[in-house]
């Protein structure tokens, strides 16, 4: 009898310090970023070259939201398939997570064969991306590509990825997913820049600028360190202005180095020099 009392005594002691005991480690939401050049991490060697993906991760506080960024120079949404990049993040995909899905580049390349995505084969992808997104209890968010630095004789910026970035939109609006524009916010941003200041957004360097380029570089696609801030607040703006789940939540403090204007369009947003 003493002993079935001990052990009783024992059993409750154990549930009430199970019951009372801390919680485990909150788990981290990982935000996968899967696209082209224009998000990518960058080599210390191509710098000041910047993708958007780099500076986004400063945006989170990182005890919460961890951003892992997939995007690959030079591929489009066939060839991210095709080369099986696609599928260890799927299987990697723990419910609550996000994906951002941001091409058209390189899929719109028709002089690139080896990369080349007709619209159709785009639309197909993208489905793919969001329906195996959502198959695994994570969030997808569809994204234009950003603008090229292009301007007409009378300095209006050109729209450079009409198909593909309708294409991207009507996936969005078929799947009821989020989209941020960023085709159209960059170039309203580039557009506000201006022709001579736009260039500080891209990886245009005159000779002797950098000793990555001791030669110069003109780049009408790819960022500086400032431009991909300036992308990447775009973003987190429409992060914020569409209320999206637990990212907004966990936004880091601003500071001086990852403040986001109070504009959620780059229609509002001010020119800076760096």
């Amino acid at each position: 009898m003493r002993t079935s009392l001990l052990k009783t005594t024992a059993g409750l002691s154990l549930l009430l310090l199970t019951a009372f005991a801390a919680p485990g480690p909150r788990k981290k939401t990982k935000l996968y970023m899967i696209g082209d050049s224009t998000m990518a991490n960058k080599p210390q060697q191509v710098f000041p070259e910047t993708g958007w993906g780099m500076p986004l991760a400063t945006y989170f506080d990182t005890a919460a939201v961890v951003v892992d960024n997939r995007a690959q120079n030079g591929r489009s949404t066939r060839t991210f398939l095709a080369e099986n990049r696609w599928q260890p993040i799927v299987q990697a995909l723990q419910e609550g997570d996000y994906v951002f899905i941001q091409f058209g580049h390189n899929d719109e390349a028709d002089n690139y064969p080896d990369r080349y995505t007709p619209p159709e084969d785009y639309r197909k992808n993208l489905s793919k991306f969001v329906s195996e997104t959502r198959g695994k209890k994570a969030y997808p968010v569809l994204l234009t590509p950003i603008t090229r630095r292009r301007f007409d004789q009378a300095g209006r910026i050109q729209e450079t990825h009409v198909a593909y970035s309708k294409v991207t939109a009507e996936v969005a609006a078929q799947y009821k997913v989020p989209l941020i524009d960023l085709d159209k916010m960059s170039r309203e941003l580039v557009q506000q820049y201006g022709v001579d200041k736009s260039l500080l957004l891209y990886l245009e360097l005159a000779p002797g600028d950098h000793p990555n380029y001791p030669y110069g570089h003109h780049d009408n696609t790819h960022f500086t360190e400032l431009g991909a801030r300036k992308m990447a607040q775009l973003a987190v703006g429409q992060i914020t202005a569409q209320k999206l789940p637990i990212l907004s939540e966990h936004l880091a403090k601003p500071t001086a180095k990852n403040a986001v204007p109070p504009a959620t369009n780059g229609k509002d947003a001010q020119p800076t020099t760096p």
